[in-house]
């Protein structure tokens, strides 16, 4: 499997994001299942993936 893609084939640029990680994640302790959540919630709202 040295061809497979990561992300099942999207890639994430995070390039001209001057958002910070309190906006994203909140100020609170958090599991990381919920911060893996928030991280993808962000991620297409902003666009950010691609095939």
């Amino acid at each position: 499997m040295a061809g497979k893609k990561p992300f099942g084939g999207y890639s994430v640029c995070f390039k001209g994001c001057s958002d910070s990680m309190e906006s994203v994640f909140g100020t609170g302790k958090i599991a990381p299942s919920e911060m893996t959540k928030k991280l993808w919630a962000y991620v297409k709202k902003k666009g950010l993936a691609g095939k």
